[in-house]
């Protein structure tokens, strides 16, 4: 391969769209990111050290320490300053906070140059919100992937089931829904289709078969 191949994933949470990267990824020989896994440690982060109480953020002060925040992936582990979150950003906790940390500028800004890196050397698979619009904006193959709100919620429950995180079907769904509309609807870099992004209704694949359709829209890209 001549140059690095950029597969850009965008859709809102739980449409399967890092199983749908991990997939490719290992198949293909690319890297895998995770960019939403970037939002999430920031969050973290800041609900760690004192910068985020009740959805109120302290946004001086964690704009002040962006630079004292290294993230790192590692396979399928995912660094905080050299702890491993992989679980931890996954919480309810997080979920319900992490699509506000991604409304402020700044913070996009500063992933997004991090994330540009990522994929100027190697080939690579990237799931996001912005990846095919902002971030990728030339990506060799885009995607956009939707799913029933309701099955999106069951499987997030079913996610956190397998953690002992205390929610309920109910709750996962209206967080969902929440998130859906900060998202789509905040300022910068809301989340939305590319023009030149493939809709993919993940509802209608199973993970395998999913994988294979985009694996030949790969190889069609290739020649």
């Amino acid at each position: 391969m001549k140059k690095p191949f950029v597969i850009a994933i965008d859709g809102a949470s739980s449409t399967g769209k890092s199983t749908l990267a991990k997939g490719l990824a290992k198949a293909l020989d690319f890297a895998h990111v995770d960019s939403g896994a970037m939002y999430r440690g920031i969050t973290l982060y800041a609900q760690q050290n004192g910068l985020l109480v009740n959805n109120e953020f302290n946004t001086k002060a964690l704009l002040s320490q962006l630079g004292d925040i290294n993230l790192r992936f590692e396979g399928d582990t995912f660094w905080l300053n050299g702890v491993d979150i992989s679980t931890e950003i996954r919480s309810m906790q997080v979920s319900e906070s992490v699509s506000l940390v991604s409304t402020i500028p700044e913070i996009r800004s500063f992933l997004v140059v991090q994330q540009r890196i990522m994929g100027t050397d190697q080939s690579v698979v990237m799931d996001g919100r912005d990846i095919g619009t902002v971030v990728f904006p030339k990506a060799d193959l885009k995607l956009f992937l939707v799913a029933d709100v309701n099955i999106r919620a069951q499987r997030r429950f079913n996610e956190l089931n397998t953690q002992n995180a205390p929610t309920t079907v109910a709750e996962v769904r209206n967080n969902l829904v929440e998130r859906d509309h900060l998202d789509s609807t905040r300022a910068d870099s809301p989340l939305v289709q590319a023009d030149d992004a493939i809709l993919l209704d993940a509802t209608q694949f199973t993970v395998e078969s999913m994988r294979n359709h985009v694996l030949d829209l790969v190889a069609k890209r290739l020649g």
